[in-house]
């Protein structure tokens, strides 16, 4: 398959990445994908069990590839220790993938502050603040990319998703302001919007729900992991050196 072929591009070594809420669904997906493709990984998760898992599946494909890091990306302190961290054991940060999120779904007449609060501090805070960790090093190495992770949901609003919706729609003007911040630096900051994806989160969701999303997608069918992968092995790559402050949707159309 295609990835069979993509064995013999190595367009990641020597270099690192950083995959935040890597511990399964989408993160845990873009981590093998740069994996695949020669990159070190730093794991992140909010969790010392998801980020070791996703570790040690790494390194058993290929040993001395990845290292576990668990912290919650809403606590700024935390993560300015955590990238030094990586820093440290890595020495360098070359991709950065803002992939960690969670959601609190009603509607916004029964939301609570708190509802608000940790989905806005994890999607949206949780970008900025890696984001903070990592930026003075990759001005310096004059080379970077960084990649938000957004969501349809922020393009389109979806009923009983007013916070997430904000957070996502939010990493768009954070990463257009990035794009032009660091332009000259020979960084680029993108997001990847991905539809309705084959993940933990929405195998939560009710028959009713997909069945309704399934209607609202062109394709008619679920995206999975690995076609929001193959998007940031792209937009990471020195081929979209050209490609800034973007909002690339991958959803089979829904958003269109």
């Amino acid at each position: 398959g295609i990835l069979d072929s993509l064995k013999i591009m190595k367009r990641f070594e020597n270099q690192v990445a950083i995959v935040t809420g890597a511990g399964r669904g989408i993160g845990e997906a873009i981590a093998s994908r740069l994996a695949a493709e020669g990159a070190k990984i730093a794991v992140v998760s909010r969790t010392e069990a998801n980020s070791q898992k996703t570790a040690d599946a790494l390194n058993a494909s290929a040993p001395d590839t990845a290292r576990p890091y668990a912290v919650d990306v809403a606590d700024f302190d935390a993560v300015q220790k955590t990238g030094a961290q990586i820093l440290a054991d890595f020495g360098r940060a070359d991709v950065l993938v803002n992939n960690a999120g969670i959601t609190r779904d009603t509607l916004t007449m029964r939301m609570t502050s708190e509802d608000w609060d940790l989905v806005i501090d994890t999607n949206l805070k949780g970008a900025f603040n890696f984001t903070r960790a990592v930026l003075r090093t990759m001005v310096k190495q004059r080379s970077g990319r960084i990649i938000n992770i957004g969501s349809v949901s922020g393009l389109l609003g979806l009923a009983g998703q007013a916070n997430y919706a904000a957070s996502k729609a939010g990493l768009a003007g954070l990463t257009k302001t990035l794009a032009r911040e660091l332009a000259g630096r020979g960084i680029t900051a993108n997001v990847i919007a991905p539809g309705f994806i084959e993940t933990d989160m929405t195998a939560s969701l009710s028959d009713a729900i997909k069945e309704g999303a399934l209607a609202q997608i062109p394709q008619n069918r679920m995206g999975a992991g690995a076609d929001i992968a193959a998007a940031v092995a792209f937009l990471a790559s020195a081929e979209a050196a050209y490609i800034t402050g973007q909002v690339l949707a991958v959803d089979g159309g829904m958003s269109m």
